[in-house]
C-alpha cells in the first residue's frame, strides 16, 4: 500500500490559492472570513468556494483555518461559519478551540491546529480519540519525537516544513497580548520576537547590545523530507499566508520537485493530487524571503537558529567584496564581488553590518564584474553581500511561471447521428459528447485525420493536455474544424464538472471515544476563553480550568513565552553543550525601549522562558 505524500501550500487569497496549485501543491489552506490565527489574511466564504472547485479539479484540497480561540459571544457566529464553509465544499476544519466540539458541527473532518501545542504522544493520542482526523505537529520537534508519536497513534501527522519561525511554542506565546493587547492566539500578533533587545545580567552589566535576541532563521527541512516519510509524516506544510505571491510560487515548486524526486524512486509513496507541473523558471528557496535558514531542531540542538543582526530578509548570498572604488561623482562608486552569478540592474544587494544590522542597495548599473550601486555605501574589502531581491528572477516569476496540465486521451468514433468524441483522463474518470452533423467522406484521407489530431489536441486554455488521439482505421471523413472544437469543448467542460463533482468530501463522521485529558488542571495556557471550551475539558477529567490569559487583567508571575530556542546557547553561555569563557550574574534579564523581562533557564528541559515584566523599583538597579 502506498504512502500518501501531500504538499500543503499557504493560500492567502482566491489568487495565491490557484498559483499554489498550478505550481504543484497537492492541498492549500487558507484563512476564513472570521477566527482566523492570520487576521489579516482572511477570506470570503465565496471565495473559497471558487477555490475549492479549482482544487477539486486537480484532485487538490483546501483546508480552512478557523483557528483562534473565542470568546463565548463569538461561538454561534463561528459555528454558523463553519456550515457555510462545509456547504461550500471545503476537505477539512482547522482548529484550535476545543469549544467548538461542544456544539453542533457538520461532518468535515477536524485538524487540530499547531496553536493546540501538539508536541507529545499523549496530547496527539487525546485528540485522536476525540475525534481529530489530523494533527499539525509543534515545530520543535525531532524526528525521534515524530516517530515516537507515530509508534504510539494512527492520526494523520502534518509537519511545517518551510518557512518564518515562532520563537514560542505556537499557542504558548502570550508576549504580544502583554505588550499590545494583540493576541497570537487570537490571530493579531505584533512580533514581539522580531524586536531588538539589551540582554543584561543581574547587576545591569549589558552582556548584548541592541540585537534581535529572539527572532530568529526561518525554517528548511528539505533535505529532511525522506526522513520525515521515514518517521510517519505524511503532510508537508509551507507557512507563509502573509508572504508574497512569487514566495508561494517559488517555494512551493521547489518543493514539488523534491517530493516528486521522493515519490518517483520510492514505489511506497504516492502523490495525491493530479497533473503535471511544466515551471518555466527554476526554483531557488534563497531568492525568497528568508532570513537565513536553519533545520531547527529535527536533529536535536544541533545549530544555533537564531538571526540576530536582522529581523529582515537577506536572500542569497553572493560572495565577498574584491574592490571597492570611490568616484566622484558619487555615480561613480563602485564595487566587485568574487561571484559566478549574474547581477543585473534593479537587483537588490545587502549586508550585515556589527551593531547596525543590515545595510543595503539597489543596484543602479553593472559594467563587466563591477557593480555601481543607487546610492554610495560604506564596503570593506571582504564584506559578505547578499542579495535580498533578484529583479530577474522576480519578474520571470511575475509572468505565467508554470503550467500545470491532467494527461487525456482522446478517441474520436462515427456515430448513426453524427460523431462522438470520448475521453478518458490520467484518473480513469470518462465521459463523452456526441454532436449532431452531416457526414462528410474525406477527398483526402490522410489530410482529413491529421486536421482531426491537430484541433482535438487544442486545449491550452484548459486542464489538461492529450497524450493520445485515436481515430479508428475506418474513419474516413472530413470533420469541419468549427465541428470539432464545439465538440471537444463541450467535451472538456463535461470532464470539468465530472472530476469536481466524483471529488467532493465525503461526510466525515467524527467518532469520539471517552477519554481522559493528559493532565487534570489547566492554567492560562490551556487558552480556555469561553465556557463551552471549559465544560469540554471539565468532562474530559480536568478539575480545575484557569481562564486564558485574554481574559485576565493581572499578568503578574505569569510565563510570557516558553521556547527551545536558548539565548546562553546562541552566545556560546550554555553550560550543559558548551564551555562559556565567562560566567554571569543570573537571572538575566532582555529589555527593550519600554519593558524589561526576567528570562528562566530550564537546563532539563532544554528550554528557555521569558517571564512577566520586571517592576518598575527593581528597573532602578539597571545601568540602562
Amino acid at each position: 500500500m502506498s504512502t500518501p505524500v501531500e504538499l500543503l501550500s499557504p493560500a492567502r487569497n482566491l489568487e495565491y490559492g490557484k498559483a499554489a496549485i498550478i505550481h504543484g501543491a497537492d492541498a492549500v489552506y487558507i484563512g476564513a472570513p472570521r477566527f482566523s490565527a492570520r487576521a489579516n489574511a482572511s477570506n470570503t466564504v465565496a471565495d473559497i468556494e471558487q477555490l475549492v472547485r479549482f482544487a477539486h479539479l486537480y484532485r487538490s484540497k483546501v483546508y480552512v483555518a478557523l483557528n483562534t480561540i473565542l470568546y463565548d459571544n463569538e461561538i454561534a457566529t463561528a459555528v454558523q461559519l463553519i456550515h457555510q464553509l462545509y456547504e461550500a465544499g471545503i476537505d477539512a476544519l482547522i482548529i484550535q478551540d476545543m469549544g467548538l466540539l461542544q456544539c453542533d458541527l457538520p461532518p468535515v473532518p477536524l485538524f487540530a491546529s499547531t496553536q493546540t501545542h501538539n508536541h507529545t504522544p499523549e496530547q496527539l493520542t487525546f485528540l485522536e480519540k476525540i475525534g481529530f482526523r489530523r494533527v499539525i505537529l509543534a515545530r520543535e520537534l525531532s524526528l525521534p519525537q515524530i516517530k515516537s508519536i507515530r509508534q504510539q497513534t494512527n492520526i494523520e501527522l502534518e509537519c511545517f516544513v518551510h518557512g518564518a519561525l515562532c520563537v514560542s511554542y505556537s499557542g504558548q506565546c502570550y508576549m504580544s497580548q502583554a505588550i499590545a493587547g494583540r493576541s497570537g492566539n487570537r490571530g493579531v500578533c505584533a512580533q514581539p520576537c522580531r524586536s531588538v533587545y539589551r540582554l543584561l545580567d543581574a547587576d545591569g552589566n549589558t552582556i548584548i547590545e541592541n540585537e534581535h535576541l529572539l527572532s530568529l532563521k526561518d525554517l528548511n527541512l528539505s533535505g529532511c523530507l525522506t526522513a520525515l516519510i521515514g518517521v510517519g509524516v505524511t503532510s508537508f506544510k509551507i507557512e507563509g499566508r502573509l508572504k508574497d505571491l512569487n514566495y508561494v510560487k517559488n517555494i512551493t515548486a521547489f518543493y514539488r520537485r523534491c517530493l516528486d524526486a521522493i515519490i518517483e524512486n520510492d514505489e511506497h509513496c504516492a502523490k495525491t493530487s493530479s497533473g503535471s507541473v511544466d515551471l518555466k523558471f527554476l526554483p531557488n528557496p534563497y531568492k525568497t524571503f528568508n532570513r537565513g535558514y536553519t533545520r531547527y531542531f529535527i536533529n536535536g540542538r544541533k545549530e544555533k537558529v537564531a538571526s540576530p543582526q536582522t529581523q529582515k530578509s537577506i536572500g542569497e548570498r553572493l560572495g565577498n567584496v574584491t574592490n571597492v572604488e570611490t568616484g566622484r561623482p558619487p555615480s561613480l562608486h563602485s564595487f566587485t564581488i568574487d561571484t559566478e552569478a549574474t547581477v543585473s540592474n534593479g537587483d537588490g544587494l545587502c549586508w550585515l553590518l556589527p551593531q547596525k544590522g543590515l545595510e543595503g542597495t539597489l543596484v543602479n548599473r553593472v559594467e563587466g564584474k563591477k557593480i555601481f550601486p543607487a546610492k554610495p555605501v560604506q564596503l570593506k574589502l571582504g564584506a559578505e553581500i547578499f542579495r535580498n531581491n533578484d529583479f530577474v528572477f522576480e519578474k520571470t516569476l511575475a509572468d505565467n511561471s508554470a503550467d500545470r496540465r491532467i494527461s487525456v486521451s482522446l478517441e474520436l468514433c462515427e456515430h448513426p447521428s453524427g460523431y462522438t468524441l470520448c475521453v478518458e483522463d490520467e484518473d480513469g474518470n470518462r465521459t463523452e459528447y456526441t454532436g449532431q452533423t452531416e457526414k462528410i467522406p474525406a477527398k483526402d484521407v490522410a489530410a482529413a485525420r491529421k486536421q482531426i489530431d491537430t484541433q482535438l489536441r487544442k486545449l491550452g486554455n484548459t486542464a489538461f493536455s492529450a497524450s493520445r488521439i485515436t481515430i479508428p482505421d475506418t474513419f474516413n471523413y472530413f470533420v469541419p474544424a468549427a465541428t470539432l472544437n464545439d465538440m471537444r469543448r463541450q467535451l472538456i467542460r463535461q470532464l470539468e464538472d465530472s472530476r469536481i463533482d466524483r471529488y467532493r468530501a465525503k461526510p466525515y463522521e467524527r467518532l469520539p471515544v471517552k477519554t481522559k485529558f493528559p493532565a487534570v488542571e489547566l492554567d492560562y495556557r490551556g487558552n480556555v476563553a469561553n465556557h463551552h471550551a471549559k465544560d469540554f475539558f471539565m468532562q474530559h477529567g480536568v478539575t480545575h480550568v484557569e481562564d486564558a490569559f485574554e481574559l485576565q487583567d493581572d499578568h503578574r508571575g505569569k510565563t510570557l513565552m516558553t521556547t527551545r530556542h536558548c539565548i546562553k546557547y546562541q552566545y556560546d553561555m550554555c553550560p550543559v553543550l558548551q564551555r562559556p569563557s565567562a560566567k554571569w550574574k543570573e537571572p538575566l534579564y532582555i529589555r527593550d525601549r519600554h519593558h524589561t523581562y526576567r528570562i528562566e533557564f530550564d537546563c532539563c528541559a532544554c528550554e528557555m522562558k521569558i517571564n512577566d515584566f520586571v517592576g518598575s523599583v527593581q528597573l532602578t538597579s539597571f545601568k540602562c
